[in-house]
């Protein structure tokens, strides 16, 4: 079993990426408003929250946005504790910041496995880390205001994963855009724009007709509260066939009729 990111992990790109961060068009969406530099709990952690309680504000059922930490306490049989943290998550308020925060504890349980989990109890926010996150939240509401409406969430890709690359989930699909949700302290890197073009790969095979009317690439950053995109037209159609073929796994006819 190989999930897209660890697939990127077994591979060697060659020099500047198969598709180079440089080559994204980068755009700022300036709200006047600077995060607090550091935050009291693991980035992953923050990303993942920042990530689930969008989606439930923007109208995705509590148990849909975080069916993946759900799953997680399940399988370390917590998942009573679990249902209590959802409970509590109604909105942006510090609480259910807070509770948001340890529920997705639960994560690493479904993503990688019981050894990486730590008792999701002990995660305390500071005041800090909740305003940074609340305001991430709402920098990516206005975000998708703009660039939306989001026509596909949290979405899987039946029929197009190989016996390369079993496994992975996508953000957020627009009209015409496929946009994978980052909340790195870093610029995008040769890692991100491959998960993106993978995800395009498997999409375009997969059950998803929507994904035939994607026309660009995109990573959003609420941290940075930047935009990066990318003209499918404009990459070039050899670098889609390396990476159909070799890194996941299908045939470059499938990807590029």
């Amino acid at each position: 079993m190989t999930s897209v990111t660890q697939r990127i992990a077994q591979i060697k790109q060659p020099r500047g990426g198969y598709l180079k961060p440089k080559d994204f068009v980068e755009i700022l969406l300036d709200d006047g408003v600077e995060l607090y530099p550091e935050e009291n709990i693991h980035a992953g952690l923050v990303g993942l929250a920042v990530d689930y309680l969008t989606r439930y504000t923007m109208g995705t059922p509590a148990e849909q946005a975080f069916d993946i930490s759900l799953r997680g306490a399940s399988i370390i049989g917590e998942r009573e504790d679990a249902d209590f943290f959802l409970s509590r998550v109604r909105g942006l308020d510090d609480l259910s910041i807070r509770f948001a925060c340890k529920l997705v504890g639960y994560d690493v349980c479904t993503r990688v496995g019981i050894i990486g989990y730590k008792n999701a109890d002990d995660i305390h926010v500071d005041e800090k880390t909740v305003f940074n996150i609340r305001t991430m939240v709402n920098r990516s509401l206005a975000f998708f205001e703009e660039y939306g409406p989001i026509i596909k969430e949290g979405f899987t890709f039946e029929l197009g994963y190989t016996p390369t690359v079993t496994s992975g989930d996508g953000d957020f699909l627009t009209e015409n855009t496929l946009w994978d949700f980052q909340v790195s302290k870093n610029k995008p890197t040769t890692g991100h724009t491959l998960q993106l073009l993978m995800y395009y790969i498997l999409g375009i095979c997969s059950i998803h007709r929507e994904f035939h009317d994607v026309k660009k690439l995109g990573i959003y950053n609420p941290r940075f509260n930047k935009a990066y995109l990318r003209e499918i037209s404009k990459i070039d159609s050899s670098v889609i066939k390396k990476v159909a073929t070799d890194v996941v796994g299908v045939e470059a006819n499938k990807v590029l009729d």
